[in-house]
């Protein structure tokens, strides 16, 4: 790209939404979030961003940079209180205040807000709703969808709320999707497990241990993950004890603890399976208890990367745990990017952040099919949204819904409450 579209990054953890950006050519000029080992491996790899560790609440905007086209970041959802003044007076919903805060003074051309999928039906809707409320009152055109990560290729069936804004006029589309989904809560994809880690060395318990890899790449996406690395770090996981080593080799591709047999069932599962079914159903009919462990399956996205992922999740092929670098292909961490802090910290690091590849694809649609051109304020913003692809939706999903829709089909409802967010939140 001859002039690169500029970027700041809140919350911007490790760095995935910020590496996608840059892929797509964009310079994120500055960064910042408040985990400290986060901030260390955004530093690792950052080169010319300014990178802050700190409150976004004390973050004076004033000394960032000047003529932002886009404001990358998602603030947590942390609020539970009622709607209206009383929603941007809870302390709980400062973080997205602030993230608003920052998108008035900086008044970028472009904004994206990554979140989890519970924000849809965080305290009815009211969450969300409140938040478009925000950035339509800015003068932004929203876009609201619920993104199915492995449809663009991410090798995981991750779902996460993606809001895109701009003030340029557009009527923003998501990007098509490059990968078919498909089967029951679309589990099926061309973007698999063994598709991201078939090349991956033996791996080990030794946490220091660099080792060299198996084979030549497979595939594209294993050549995109390998960054020209010869060597790949972090491959270790961690060594089981003799009961659950016996409850892996027990467990097929697909098969969870419940699929065990009771005398190896661990005692916190147990527990859980009688609390779901204390009316005496059939778990069964129920849904079951919480999975404990599983086995992945190696022809399927795998789940989605917790910061439980290496306890909980089960090689598909070898009786192990995950290994640190599956996680972090699984989420799209190219072989060069090395997290710092304990095993644990680096975990939880890859489970927040925004898969690289599913940001570089967002971030090319952008610049290829909308650009940063004349800015064009509308007086009266346009909001579209997309809650699910599926065919049923779920009573908490519809009360949302049905809020958001009055948000488009009530003109002179929506204008009053532009001007009123305006006057609570920016004041």
């Amino acid at each position: 790209m001859k002039n690169k579209p500029k970027a700041v990054a809140l919350f911007c953890g490790a760095g995935g939404l910020s590496l996608g950006f840059k892929r797509a050519g964009y310079d994120v000029l500055f960064a910042t979030d408040c985990d400290h080992d986060a901030i260390a491996t955004y530093r690792r790899h950052a080169r010319h961003a300014n990178v802050r560790e700190g409150d976004v609440r004390e973050l004076e905007t004033a000394t960032l940079p000047k003529g932002i086209d886009i404001l990358l970041g998602g603030p947590p959802c942390q609020g539970f209180s009622s709607a209206g003044q009383k929603f941007w007076a809870d302390s709980r919903n400062k973080l997205l205040a602030e993230y608003v805060r920052v998108l008035n003074d900086l008044r970028p051309k472009w904004f994206l807000m990554e979140n989890v999928e519970g924000l849809l039906t965080a305290w009815d809707g009211l969450y969300i709703s409140e938040a478009v409320k925000a950035f339509l009152s800015l003068g932004y055109n929203v876009a609201l969808e619920k993104i199915y990560a492995h449809a663009y290729g991410v090798p995981q069936r991750r779902k996460r709320v993606v809001i895109v804004g701009n003030r340029l006029g557009h009527i923003f589309k998501f990007p098509p999707h490059n990968h078919n989904i498909s089967g029951s809560i679309f589990r099926k994809s061309e973007a698999t497990f063994f598709e991201a880690t078939s090349d991956l060395p033996k791996a080990h318990t030794d946490i220091l241990r660099e080792s060299r890899y198996a084979r030549e790449p497979q595939n594209e996406l294993q050549a995109w993950l390998r960054a020209g690395q010869t060597q790949v770090a972090q491959h270790f996981y961690f060594e089981q004890g003799d009961e659950q080593q016996r409850r892996i080799e027990m467990l097929k591709p697909g098969q969870t603890m419940k699929d065990l047999p009771q005398s190896l069932q661990h005692d916190s599962f147990k527990r859980r399976a009688n609390r779901r079914v204390c009316d005496g159903t059939p778990t069964e009919r129920r849904g079951g208890a919480p999975s404990g462990i599983k086995r992945l399956i190696a022809d399927e996205p795998a789940l989605t990367i917790t910061g439980a992922a290496m306890r909980e999740f089960i090689h598909p092929v070898e009786n192990r745990p995950l290994s640190l670098r599956e996680c972090a292909r699984l989420q799209t961490f190219p072989d060069d990017f090395v997290f710092t802090g304990a095993p644990a910290s680096c975990l939880q690091q890859i489970a927040n952040a925004v898969p690289p590849l599913l940001a570089e694809v967002i971030a090319t649609h952008i610049a290829t099919e909308f650009g940063f051109g004349v800015v064009y304020e509308p007086k009266r913003p346009h909001f579209q949204f997309s809650l699910t692809q599926s065919n049923g939706m779920s009573p908490a999903l519809r009360k949302t819904e049905a809020i958001l829709k009055a948000l488009i089909d009530d003109e002179e409802k929506q204008l009053t409450l532009f001007e009123r967010t305006k006057r609570y939140v920016l004041s």
